[in-house]
This record gives C-alpha cells, sequence and structure tokens, in this order.
C-alpha cells in the first residue's frame, strides 16, 4: 500500500517561560500510516501526540527529523500538504455565533472551492454526519456531539485526502462517543486516510487498523490492536489489595509467567486464569491477606501499556506540552 504519512526520527524542543531547562516534547518519533487506514495515536495527556500531530499538520516547526504527507515534504512544501489534509483539532474550530450552514459555507470559500460546489458539499455532509435539521441553528446552541459532527464536517468540505484528528471525542458522554465513532469509520469507508490521537484505550481498540503507543514523546509499541495485545499471551488477574504488600509476594510461582504492581494493586499475567485462581486464594488465606478487589480479564492495550511502560495509561494526568 501507498503511505500516506512517513516521520523519520521526529524531535521537538520546547523552552517554558521562567525557567532555563527545555522540555523534550518528542524524541525521535519515527511511524508511518498506510493510505486509507484508520491510525491510533495512543497515551497519556503531555505524551506528545498533539506536538506530533501539529508538526505533521505544519502548526508546528519539526526541530529535527523529517516528515511527508500525502506525498510531499512537510518543512519544504507546507502549502501543498495543507491542500490535502484536514484537521480537527482538541478545541475545535467552529464559529459559536454563526449557524452551522455559515460555518460550513466560509470554510469552504476559504478552501476557493465554487458557490455551488459548497452548497453540494454542505447538503452531502449535513446528511453523511446527521446535521440537517442543525445546519440553520446558532453552533453556541448545539450539543457536544452536535458541535463536534459540524467540526468533522469544517475539516473534510475540501475533500481532503488525510484527516487529522486530535482527541476527537474528548468531553461527550459514552452515547456521543460511540456516535462519532460510526461517522469516523464512514470516512474510512470513502477512502479517507485518518489519523487520530487518543488516550481512550476503548477509542483505540475499537477504530485503529493500527495504533502506536507513544509515552514521554517516544514510541514504545507499535501494530495492529490483536497484535499488541497477543504479546501478552494467557490472562491477566489484577488484584487491589486493602494494605501494602512486598512486591515478591507471587515471586516463584510457577503458573506466574509476569507480575507488576502499581500502588497496592498486583496484575499477575497467568496462562490459565481459572486454574491459577484456586492458588492465588489459596495463598492469600495462608497469610492472612485480604483483597479489595480482584478480577481476570484478557489482555488489555492498558496491559500493554504497562508491560512497555511500567505504568497504566489510565493513571497519567499530566497536561500536554503546547
Amino acid at each position: 500500500m501507498t503511505e500516506a504519512i512517513k516521520a523519520v526520527g521526529l524531535k521537538k524542543t520546547f523552552k517554558p517561560k521562567g525557567t532555563s531547562k527545555p522540555v523534550e516534547a518528542v524524541r525521535g518519533v519515527t511511524l508511518s500510516v498506510e493510505q486509507g487506514e484508520i491510525f491510533g495515536f495512543l497515551g497519556p495527556n503531555g505524551a506528545g501526540k498533539t506536538t506530533c500531530q501539529r508538526m505533521l499538520t505544519t502548526l508546528l516547526s519539526i526541530d529535527g527529523g523529517t516528515a511527508t504527507v500525502a506525498g510531499f515534504d512537510v518543512q519544504k512544501k507546507p502549502h501543498e500538504v495543507r491542500k490535502r489534509i484536514g484537521y480537527i483539532s482538541q478545541l475545535g474550530g467552529a464559529d459559536l455565533p454563526a449557524t452551522g450552514r455559515e460555518n460550513l459555507t466560509l470554510t469552504g470559500r476559504l478552501y476557493g472551492m465554487k458557490p455551488k460546489d459548497i452548497t453540494q458539499k454542505i447538503t452531502e455532509l449535513s446528511c453523511m454526519l446527521d446535521i440537517e435539521e442543525l445546519l440553520d441553528r446558532i453552533v453556541k446552541t448545539y450539543s457536544g456531539g452536535q458541535k463536534r459532527r459540524l467540526e468533522v464536517a469544517l475539516g473534510i468540505i475540501h475533500d481532503p485526502q488525510i484527516v487529522f484528528m486530535d482527541e476527537p471525542t474528548t468531553g461527550l458522554d459514552p452515547h456521543n462517543r460511540a456516535n462519532l465513532w460510526g461517522h469516523i469509520r464512514k470516512l474510512k469507508e470513502k477512502g479517507i486516510t485518518i489519523f487520530l490521537t487518543t488516550h481512550y484505550l476503548e477509542e483505540a481498540d475499537a477504530l485503529a487498523d493500527r495504533l502506536a503507543i507513544i509515552d514521554y514523546g517516544e514510541i514504545v509499541a507499535e501494530g495492529t490492536p490483536g497484535a499488541l495485545k497477543r504479546q501478552i499471551s494467557g490472562d491477566v488477574i489484577q488484584m487491589k489489595f486493602k494494605t501494602k504488600q512486598p512486591e515478591n509476594l507471587f515471586t516463584g510461582l510457577d503458573f506466574v509467567n509476569e507480575s507488576n504492581w502499581q500502588k497496592n494493586s498486583a496484575f499477575l499475567y497467568v496462562s490459565d486464569g481459572a486454574k491459577a485462581l484456586p492458588h492465588i486464594f489459596d495463598l492469600l488465606k495462608e497469610r492472612n491477606i485480604e483483597l479489595e478487589t480482584i478480577s481476570l480479564s484478557a489482555p488489555s492495550l492498558d496491559d500493554v501499556f504497562l508491560k512497555k511502560t511500567g505504568h497504566l495509561l489510565r493513571d497519567t494526568g499530566k497536561e500536554d506540552v503546547q
């Protein structure tokens, strides 16, 4: 397949005001995105996802490395890149005091589209994204899900080859999130390549054909969601204890392939969870150790993240470097 996006050794360093210490937001990121796929960029806030995306969309200068988007060098031919991409930021870009139709019309004009083509495209997009009844309403009266669908329409009105979405479902309730997922899949069906940043594990798992996991500005894993989860064989047993326990509690047990500790919680990776559980309960009873919770599950992307980084993605809370 043809590469829609290719980055080699991307680097970006910021120098925050009031401090002499620079911040390496992106440290040598290399990745490729095939034409027509949904590529997920998964990581916690502050990992460098947005910074990478802003470099690829020409919104930030590149300090090191190279990148091509839609076949054009991002640094040498930024205008050619911009013609061929759509960008939907975390904050959105709709003009709140204007109507949806006015927003779409203005965006189409800014891309140099003919009035007839703009009208035709508004009709097509409003149907595809279920915003027909919203077009003549002021955008500030939209719900979060309605506003996000309008912002998707604004990002694709000019028929881009590639659409960059930065945390597209942040702030949406589960129903609106699932609804937007369906619309994102429709974009893929139209042949559009989608580069999607997210910190939602279930979003990356549900949408991405392939994904890269980034932490502290570096790629720590890349592949299909299924292939990444298969790197962790067997089952995962998660236990939360009422009191702190020694991290060598399960060392030497032949049915435990690997263990990982986070605060008062242990994650055991075992070949057969059903067979391992009785042995675990016997051990805890013998040592008079009380559990707060215990669960048995198949490996998730959070388990992959934990194995690769030593911490859970859902436990991180840094803000992204702007």
